[in-house]
């Protein structure tokens, strides 16, 4: 079941498509982007896909199409439409398969640990590609909180501890947004990766610890055990600085404290976790 509609959208029926032809509406996905799950016509064939139109300036619609249409492989979205018009849009055929959330439920007995070494090997060799493509846009994630963010979460313990960040950057094709819902799995494998929006060369580190780090309302991730197998895969195929992830990792926390003040359990979660440095 996709989401019915949360707000108010363009009109996917008024873009200058070349090649698809929408029909009918299924869902509309939560996204940062106005997305929607249609189904439509391709090359005189009924298909199911995902319309993808800016919803802002700075929306790499356009690079995240030329980015797919660079990769091959069974797991990647094929792009059979896109435009520059006014807002710019893609569309992407539908991929099979279900994200961890949905397979894991409540992730009793640690079920996710049958998944994630090979969640982190995908990653691992997606940081191994060579694409001409260019840097990622900045993020605020990015950089070590300000001591005034710091102070308002009760956080300021932690001032030396970011006062210290990575000296040396790893560098390397990144996904950008690696998480769990942008992955889809069927029989036990992935089945797909997702949203390349935010891809391009940027800092190897971050991007595995923006993949780990537990989200709100998520049910796995939350022991050392998931993390150290994501990362046990990840090793099968590329390097990677453990410190430099525990650094992002909580550099990710802090910020995300801003956003879920109404979610006590994720809140004492993550303090706790910090704590533990």
């Amino acid at each position: 079941m996709q989401p019915e509609k949360w707000r108010e959208t363009v009109d996917p029926f008024s873009l200058p498509y070349h090649s698809f032809q929408p029909l009918e509406i299924l869902g509309y996905p939560h996204a940062g982007n106005d997305v929607f799950h249609i189904r439509g016509l391709y090359r005189g064939e009924e298909v199911r896909a995902y319309v993808k139109a800016a919803r802002q300036p700075g929306a790499a619609i356009a690079s995240e199409a030329a980015i797919l249409r660079q990769l091959s492989g069974p797991v990647f979205p094929l792009v059979i439409d896109e435009g520059d018009s006014d807002p710019p849009f893609s569309v992407t055929l539908a991929m099979p398969g279900e994200r961890l959330s949905v397979l894991l439920g409540g992730n009793a007995g640690l079920a996710s640990l049958a998944f994630l070494p090979e969640y982190g090997a995908a990653l691992a060799k997606l940081h191994r590609l060579s694409l001409p493509v260019g840097n990622q846009a900045d993020r605020r994630f990015f950089h070590p909180p300000a001591e005034e963010l710091l102070a308002k979460s009760d956080l300021l313990y932690l001032k030396d501890f970011f006062a210290h960040p990575p000296t040396a950057s790893q560098r390397c094709f990144c996904h950008g947004d690696f998480h769990y819902a942008n992955l889809l799995w069927r029989d036990g494998h992935i089945s797909a990766i997702l949203d390349f929006e935010l891809a391009g060369y940027g800092d190897r580190d971050f991007d595995i610890a923006w993949a780990m780090f537990l989200r709100p309302g998520q049910r796995f991730f939350k022991t050392e055990d998931e993390r150290q197998a994501f990362l046990r895969g990840y090793a099968e195929h590329g390097e990677y600085d453990p410190d430099a992830v525990r650094f992002y990792t909580a550099q990710c926390y802090v910020y995300f404290l801003q956003f879920s003040g109404n979610d006590p359990e994720y809140c004492g979660y993550v303090r706790d976790w910090l704590k533990s440095l």
